[in-house]
């Protein structure tokens, strides 16, 4: 097996389409020797995972992908190597299951609004386990014919700044970035693109996270090596991976593609035995 590491995965346990056992059986298929499972606000899935990839030779590291607030946007950070049961951390992703279930109702209320007869009951049996997402609610109405397809639902009605649109609540990068640390593991902003500038990577950075996700789908040569840049002249570590998700998305494509060398797992780690 290639010395390869996909560090962005998604499964059904928030908006990814597999198992967390299917998930690690395709990326042994894939020649991905470690893969971190990184759901939406939940790490419900990891378990299955770290069972499985002990089974058939893959290694899965605990991962999460957390919605979080910085100067009044929201961004996304990965977070790895924590304790899954470390008290904090469980009482802050309870925190964000009942969130999430609550901004789900609050998006279909304005789906109702809209006269659009879509009912939680019908978003609850698009959700296998894990947390409640937007495409739980595209799934729902595409099931029930009240949209022809997925991507008609987020553009027509519950994409960002759509009218059935509901902001997350607000959750700060700083109190995240606390909690993963006391929780044993690191940070990493996630998939930065060119939304960011300099000096607001440089204020997220004096927040205390560990690295920046270089490797992305959706960064291109030259982005990956602008945030690699800026990894070395701030002593960060970089992640990256496919941010997979199977089903729909159509990024089949992408997996076994996008990620980063063991080596990079292996910096992770001495940075974990160096803190303590």
């Amino acid at each position: 097996m290639r010395e390869f590491a996909d560090l962005h995965t998604h499964t059904d346990h928030s908006d990814g389409a597999l198992k967390p056992s299917e998930l690690v059986a395709r990326a042994k298929q894939a020649g991905i020797s470690i893969l971190a499972i990184t759901d939406h606000d939940s790490i419900s899935g990891v378990q299955e995972g770290l069972s499985c990839g002990k089974a058939i030779g893959v290694e899965v590291l605990p991962g999460i992908e957390m919605s979080v607030s910085f100067e009044q946007r929201e961004l996304h950070l990965l977070a790895y190597c924590f304790d899954p049961d470390n008290s904090g951390l469980k009482k802050c992703l309870s925190l964000f299951h009942d969130q999430r279930i609550q901004r789900a109702e609050r998006i279909v209320k304005k789906l109702n609004g809209m006269n659009i007869p879509l009912t939680m009951e019908h978003v609850f049996k698009q959700v296998t386990a894990g947390v409640v997402c937007r495409p739980h609610i595209a799934d729902a109405m595409v099931s029930n014919k009240l949209a022809s397809s997925y991507i008609e639902v987020f553009v027509k009605y519950i994409g960002d700044g759509c009218p059935a649109y509901e902001k997350k609540p607000e959750f700060r990068l700083e109190t995240a970035v606390n909690i993963v640390a006391e929780a044993g593991g690191l940070t990493f902003l996630a998939h930065p693109g060119t939304m960011f500038t300099q000096k607001d990577i440089v204020n997220i950075i004096k927040t205390g996270i560990d690295g920046i996700e270089t490797v992305h789908p959706s960064h291109t040569g030259p982005v990956q090596e602008f945030y690699r840049g800026i990894t070395n002249e701030y002593y960060l570590l970089e992640c990256g991976g496919s941010d997979y998700h199977g089903g729909s998305r159509s990024d089949e494509r992408n997996f076994g593609l996008y990620g980063v060398s063991t080596q990079a797992v292996e910096l992770m780690r001495q940075r974990l035995l160096r803190a303590k």
